[in-house]
């Protein structure tokens, strides 16, 4: 195994960690709106051009447009959820597993790609006991960044 195979495969099960660690005992629209007010004072202390998105099902919940954000950053929040909402793991994770088993997501899904976006930045949202329920999202860094944020306030946020 190459060094880049090795490092996209600890990539993997990092994400794929998270995914497990980072579940909910329930989640409201209470809880939408302190993780939505918690990402936006992050995004504000980071001076990060993002917009941010929580879904329960297909509800919006939860959704802000910082300074520097942009309609492009709306649109792909809702592919990536749409993604989420479709295989039940992160738009990060489903996109480092494709480009670790070297498809494209048109070959690996026979998806229209226009409505579905395998790059990071939206994370379940997932109920201990029931599975996943909805997303939040982040939109407007690169993937690794829009996904390392909604890790690091989800972290905070879960305890």
């Amino acid at each position: 195994m190459g060094d880049k195979t090795k490092d996209l495969a600890e990539l993997v099960a990092q994400i794929e960690e998270q995914e497990t660690r980072l579940v909910f005992r329930t989640f409201t629209t209470a809880d939408a709106w302190r993780l939505g007010c918690a990402l936006v004072a992050r995004a504000e202390a980071d001076r990060a051009p993002v917009a941010i998105d929580i879904r329960r099902g297909e509800q919006q919940l939860f959704h802000a447009a910082l300074a520097g954000s942009n309609a492009d950053n709306d649109a792909w929040i809702e592919r990536k959820c749409r993604l989420v909402r479709r295989f039940g793991v992160s738009s990060y994770l489903f996109g480092r597993r494709l480009a670790l088993s070297g498809r494209t997501f048109g070959e690996a899904t026979l998806l229209d790609p226009t409505h579905y976006a395998a790059h990071g930045g939206a994370f379940p949202i997932t109920v201990q006991g029931v599975g996943p329920v909805g997303s939040v999202a982040v939109s407007g860094l690169p993937q690794a960044d829009d996904h390392q944020m909604v890790v690091d306030v989800l972290t905070e946020f879960l305890g």
